[in-house]
């Protein structure tokens, strides 16, 4: 006779994937029971701590590796590919973006020098350590990078959590406030990118996964490239882009780049990269049009064909990505 406490063991288990619960699901019912007294069974409830630990073997089996069936490992390494190439954008815009910027504050004078340390100082303590969490932690997406690639998960997912926690410190001041200012919905995207990223990468990178590895190149090189990109783009146009001109720019030439190679002669587009590529895509458009939305009016000319061209772009790469990884999972019955 089934009592109620293995009826709730076996509607938490139901979180689990149907192919491991066929394996399992009587082994671990049987584990969970098997030292609650037979009488008590029917007053008693799954601790938290195991609902909790069912919940993570739940996202570990669905994203996993070797071994599970082909829809679940090709979503694993689509979201393992997607928490490194989202890592990899922006640490190499977090570095960029203050070499860039103390390079300006520290060559045009003094006056802009204090402006910059301004940011810092005379506003109260509790201002100033918000400040300098805001300009520090963001760094670590650089760590979080290079110990992923390196295989300390560990360093890299709380690194990437911490690098994370600057966005959601506006979100707080969207709370507290009674009207929501022009830039609110650029301050949602840009949490929503980099809290996707942190999540993705503790979910997909847990210690049954594979290693992670680029599709191509070495790590420091990459990174490297990256920022001479993004730099770059920032340099040929000093006097007008916004804070995710050099992202998304980043993004469209090396996916672009990426998709050209692979599709050339007669090289497999593989889903997984598509995938992970066109998730990401879409995540940017949103930070893209939340960040110009509000400004396209009084944009000057140059910098409104820019950026609008950049959300073109994005949409047109995005769908492209999107297709060509539908197809290659159509072609092998995915």
């Amino acid at each position: 006779m089934t009592t109620l406490l293995e009826a709730r063991y076996r509607a938490v288990l139901r979180l689990l994937p149907a192919y491991y619960r066929r394996e399992r699901e009587e082994e671990m019912v049987e584990t969970y029971l098997w030292d609650v007294d037979q009488e008590t069974q029917d007053q008693s409830r799954p601790t938290l701590g195991e609902v909790a630990s069912i919940v993570a073997l739940a996202v570990r089996s669905r994203l996993g590796a070797g071994g599970v069936p082909r829809r679940y490992a090709v979503l694993g390494s689509a979201v393992r590919l997607f928490a490194l190439f989202a890592v990899l954008l922006q640490a190499a815009s977090a570095v960029v973006d203050r070499v860039l910027g103390l390079t300006w504050a520290s060559t045009r004078g003094g006056s802009q020098w204090d402006m910059f340390t301004d940011g810092f100082t005379g506003h109260g303590v509790w201002a100033g350590a918000v400040a300098a969490a805001q300009w520090f932690l963001p760094l670590l997406w650089t760590v979080a990078y290079f110990a992923l690639l390196r295989d300390h998960r560990r360093l890299a997912q709380t690194s990437a959590l911490v690098a994370a926690l600057p966005t959601l410190l506006p979100l707080v001041d969207l709370w507290a406030r009674d009207f929501a200012p022009s830039d609110s919905a650029y301050v949602v995207a840009a949490a929503v990118l980099a809290c996707s990223t942190a999540l993705a990468l503790c979910a997909a990178h847990h210690r049954d996964a594979p290693p992670a590895a680029l599709p191509a190149g070495a790590p420091g090189l990459v990174f490297a490239a990256c920022c001479v990109l993004m730099g770059g783009s920032v340099v040929a146009l000093p006097g007008g882009v916004d804070t995710v001109w050099a992202l998304v720019t980043c993004y469209l030439v090396t996916a672009l780049a990426w998709l050209l190679y692979r599709a050339r002669g007669e090289r497999r587009v593989p889903a997984e990269e598509a995938a992970a590529l066109a998730a990401l895509g879409l995540l940017l458009l949103a930070v893209r049009i939340t960040a110009v939305y509000p400004w396209l009016d009084v944009l000057p000319g140059a910098l409104r064909v820019g950026v609008l061209t950049q959300a073109a772009a994005l949409v047109a790469l995005t769908a492209a990505l999107a297709v060509v990884s539908g197809r290659d999972l159509l072609s092998r019955g995915t």
